[in-house]
């Protein structure tokens, strides 16, 4: 009888003590091929060829040839997608759902926090215009009248500081909060899914996403991407916003649309953004968002990418989820927790060994 199969759709480099935990525990470890990360091709048939019969699915992101519902209905025996990320936007997880799998997310504060340092960092070099600054002196120019920069926060002298707004409250975006509590800014967010406690613990007003366009000058974007979240910021969205504000995004490319941000900023209606996920990555050459010089700041989706941390946790995040998920337990960050049920029923206290 053959052992039974975990695939890693998105391989990234495990280290040998992450394969020998697997294997060790009865798997065989198939890989995925790294081309199916790429922007070419449909290689949906080759994932779902390769990821047969396997009863784990597990890897990094693979947006290109996405988990899609034949890929999972190909294996039968399947009870967990389990990523090394905290993103699932390449997991089709209503199908996950209908088909009694569960499907795991790895939001470590290496990843979380790393983003929420990233965020903040890109909050203040915009606001501090320090891709400006740099540019001008090296040109030649100093100290500039119109390199003027905004003071964040509020002043005994009676100016009230600038409002951030933060489009999510989740573990990311309340690490943000928490980074900016002594800079003494207004907090605003818009988060329809937590509770108001959550609100209160990071400091931060409850408003509606309307009023958070109107009222804020950073507009930062920390949601996952799902059909409400797809391009939730377009043309009649930023007609709300000031004409100053910054638009933020280190969530998920498709959260924003980046022909309608990139015209604003052209034709004076935005001031500028920073942003580290695209629609399409790499980003493509012809981007209008190439051509706005340093009234943007490009980031190659790293936002998480930092010294000792990067995917390194959340593979032992995925590992652990999967190890629990086969021996018949219930993982700790199931993300479509609504399955749970439906798996039990399946699969609850079985071993795929046994």
């Amino acid at each position: 009888m053959s052992k039974p199969k975990v695939f890693i759709h998105a391989p990234r480099e495990e280290p040998a003590d992450f394969l020998e935990r697997l294997t060790g525990a009865g798997y065989d470890v198939a890989f995925g091929d790294k081309a199916w990360q790429l922007p070419r091709g449909d290689h949906e048939q080759d994932l779902m060829d390769a990821a047969r019969d396997a009863v784990a699915l597990m890897g990094t992101s693979i947006r290109h040839t996405p988990i899609s519902r034949r890929v999972m209905e190909g294996s039968q025996r399947l009870r967990i997608v389990a990523k090394y990320t905290v993103g699932v936007d390449d997991v089709d997880t209503d199908a996950a759902t209908d088909l009694g799998i569960l499907v795991c997310h790895a939001p470590t504060e290496a990843n979380c926090f790393g983003v929420a340092e990233t965020t903040v960092m890109m909050i203040l070099a915009s606001l501090k215009k320090a891709m400006e600054r740099d540019a001008a002196v090296r040109a030649g120019l100093w100290r500039e009248p119109h390199l003027g920069t905004t003071f964040l926060g509020a002043r005994a002298d009676g100016y009230a500081g600038i409002t951030i707004g933060l489009v999510g409250l989740g573990r990311i975006a309340t690490r943000v909060a928490q980074l900016l509590a002594p800079w003494r800014v207004r907090l605003i967010a818009y988060d329809p899914y937590i509770p108001p406690a959550n609100f209160l613990l990071a400091n931060a007003q409850s408003v509606s996403y309307e009023t958070l366009l109107k009222e804020a000058d950073v507009v930062s974007f920390h949601v996952v991407l799902t059909k409400e979240t797809r391009f939730m910021l377009r043309d009649e969205q930023i007609a709300l916003m000031k004409p100053n504000a910054i638009v933020v995004n280190t969530a998920r490319g498709k959260v924003i649309e980046e022909a309608a941000v990139a015209r604003a900023i052209a034709e004076g209606r935005l001031q500028g953004a920073a942003i580290d996920a695209f629609e399409e990555e790499p980003l493509p050459v012809e981007s209008p968002l190439r051509q706005l010089g340093t009234k943007v700041l490009l980031s190659p989706h790293s936002a998480s990418f930092n010294e000792g941390g990067e995917l390194r946790p959340g593979m032992q995040w995925a590992l652990r989820s999967v190890l629990t998920a086969l021996s018949g337990g219930i993982p700790d960050n199931v993300y479509n927790k609504e399955v749970i049920p439906r798996w039990k029923e399946r699969f609850g206290g079985a071993s795929v060994t046994s």
